[in-house]
This record gives structure tokens, C-alpha cells and sequence, in this order.
């Protein structure tokens, strides 16, 4: 069974009444606390979770067991396992099935639920998963994330450049063209950061990485990311007129060969793909998983989400099939490495 790891409600009365001073060493411990917990709420085993940010876990144990018994600051540990539903018309261990899936990918719905479940064995139709979804909703068992978004789009000042994309440029394999944007997260007032998404247009596959600023350094360093992270060669990307991608960013793209296609002014729609990528991302991770963490433990956890979004998350827009599912269905070749992705 999957169980979710909660901070105690009375923590976030007390955040919420005056400021807590904290050490920053208690403030590391707090953050590194709550990206374990955002990890093993995306799936991930207590030790994976734990390799994951750098920690042993018995070093997580210790810590909980201290905020427990010394009550640093109002917080404690408190485990909620749900509680489990008995008498109904459909299998009781069908019932945890969908909820387990629905609490570890809250934007999810019955459809993409739906495939889930198929891989894990349970032969149920889509509307079936729809009456169990509503059903615990009915019973107080679910709740849907909030959905008043904590983050807000903003471009850089535009710039004309000579180089768009020819008419003729035929997209047909993955890596052939990826689009590449940025986007402000805002996670609590004085909590900034940039998100940068890079999206392949053909097989959907997604790489994503936090940074304090979006300069041409950082998205320099993305693109060295995304080649890393990607499954196959990257050809060609395509990007707005911010200053981001320019100086540093726009030199490392001539040296690797890869061809840099820049949109027109006020075109945002021609970058439509990954400007629908942020949306998904802002719905189903920053509004479900993130928490003020500091960069380098936030893109740790992003990376994970980066994961299940490429290998386990169905796309509607594939046919239901994983990124990955569908790289190895339609285009085997292109991607050899894909098998030592994450």
C-alpha cells in the first residue's frame, strides 16, 4: 500500500500565525525532509527516495524522530494512512488501487488512471474508474489539488533575429526539432525561481531544470542538460526572442551544430507544444509536490518528476503510450540509449 508522509497540520497554523527562527542547519534538515517526502509521494522507495537527495536514510529516520520527541518548533511527525474502504460493489483492493494511483498523480484522470491500472493487472473500463474516483470524492477520500496557480509567464524583452524556421523544414523524427521556453514559479512571496521545460516535438519527451535567473549562462547550462537527458540526438531547437537565449546560450549552439530556429515577435503560439508542457508541469508537480526548497534540492525532486512524466505518466496525445513507450514503438533506432535513461 502506498502511504503518504504529512508534515503536522500544526506546523503550518504556527508558519501561518509569525515567522519561525530557524538555524539554517535546521533549515537544510526541514527542506531535505520535505523533498523526501515529495519523493516518495511520486513513488519512489524510502531508500531510493534517500540516494535520491544524498542522505541515508537513517539519517531521515533520526531527523523525524527528533522533531517527534523534541517538538522543535511545533513539528512532528504525523503519519495519516487512509482509511480503508469495506463494503461496496466493486473489489475492495480495486478501490485502493484508484486511490493509491489518484493520490500519487492528483491531475490525473480516469483515463490515464485507467492505463495504469491495465499494467498492473486490473481489467476496468474508464468509467468504472470514474465512479470510484467520484465515489471517494463523495465519501471525503479525495480532494483535488488547488487550482489557483502560484505562478506567473513572464518574456523577456524581444529581440529581432535573422535565423526563423525554413517553411520547408520537415520535423519527423525525435530530436529533429525541440522547443525550449521558460517560466516564473512562484512558490510563496520572496520564493522566485526560473523553470525551464525543453519538449521534443515528435516523441513529447520532456526534459525540465529550476534556476535562480534565466540568463544565457543558465539556459546554456540547460542545453547541456538536455542533451544529456534526452534519448537521442539533439538537431535543432526552437526558442522566443528572450535575452536568455542569447550571448552564451546562442554561441553553444553553433558549437555543437545545433541548428537554433527563433520566433518572430509576439508568436508565442508557434511555441504552443511547450507552452502546454508548463501547464502540465504547474498542474501536476509545482501545485501537488513543490515546497520551498532551495535550487539544488528542488531540481533534485524535478528530475525525479521528469521520470515518471517521460516513462510512466500515459499521454493522450500518444495514444496513452509513455514517451518512452512510444519511442520504442515508432522509432527503435533513433534512440539507443534510451535503456540507460535515469
Amino acid at each position: 500500500m502506498h502511504i503518504r508522509y504529512h508534515l503536522p497540520k500544526e506546523f503550518y497554523q504556527l508558519v501561518k500565525r509569525k515567522p519561525i527562527a530557524l538555524s539554517e542547519k535546521a533549515k537544510h534538515r526541514l527542506q531535505m525532509l520535505r523533498a523526501w517526502q515529495a519523493l516518495r509521494e511520486m513513488g519512489l522507495s524510502a531508500e531510493r527516495a534517500s540516494q535520491k537527495l544524498g542522505i541515508g536514510r537513517a539519517t531521515i529516520y533520526r531527523w523525524q524522530k527528533r522533531l517527534r520527541e523534541r517538538k522543535l518548533r511545533g513539528l512532528e511527525e504525523d503519519s495519516r494512512r487512509p482509511k480503508r474502504l469495506r463494503t461496496f460493489s466493486w473489489d475492495v483492493e480495486l478501490i485502493e488501487a484508484v486511490r493509491e494511483l489518484r493520490e500519487q498523480y492528483p491531475r490525473w484522470g480516469k483515463e490515464k488512471l485507467c492505463v495504469l491500472l491495465g499494467r498492473e493487472g486490473w481489467q476496468v473500463s474508464v468509467s468504472t474508474v470514474g465512479r470510484i474516483l467520484n465515489y471517494l470524492k463523495t465519501r471525503g477520500v479525495l480532494h483535488d489539488p488547488p487550482r489557483e496557480a502560484k505562478w506567473g509567464k513572464k518574456r523577456a524583452n524581444r529581440r529581432v533575429y535573422a535565423l526563423r524556421k525554413p517553411k520547408n523544414y520537415s520535423v519527423e523524427q525525435p530530436g529533429d526539432l525541440v522547443q525550449i521556453d521558460t517560466l516564473d514559479v512562484n512558490l510563496m512571496p520572496g520564493v522566485h525561481f526560473k523553470h525551464f521545460t525543453a519538449r521534443d516535438m515528435v516523441s513529447r519527451w520532456d526534459v525540465l531544470q529550476a534556476c535562480q535567473k534565466a540568463t544565457a549562462n543558465s539556459a546554456k547550462g540547460f542545453l547541456e542538460a538536455v542533451q544529456q537527458r534526452l534519448p537521442f540526438p539533439l538537431k535543432a531547437v526552437q526558442v522566443d526572442g528572450g535575452s536568455e537565449f542569447m550571448a552564451e546560450f546562442e554561441q553553444a549552439c553553433q558549437d555543437k551544430g545545433i541548428r537554433l530556429f527563433v520566433l518572430p515577435p509576439r508568436s508565442p503560439k508557434l511555441n504552443g507544444c511547450v507552452e502546454r508542457a508548463h501547464r502540465t508541469h504547474v498542474e501536476e508537480f509545482y501545485q501537488v509536490y513543490a515546497d520551498n526548497w532551495d535550487i539544488s534540492v528542488m531540481n533534485k525532486v524535478l528530475q525525479e518528476w521528469e521520470r515518471i512524466y517521460n516513462q510512466v505518466r500515459p499521454h493522450h496525445s500518444l495514444d496513452n503510450l509513455t514517451p518512452r513507450e512510444y519511442i520504442l514503438s515508432h522509432y527503435p533506432k533513433s534512440a539507443p540509449q534510451l535503456s540507460h535513461m535515469y
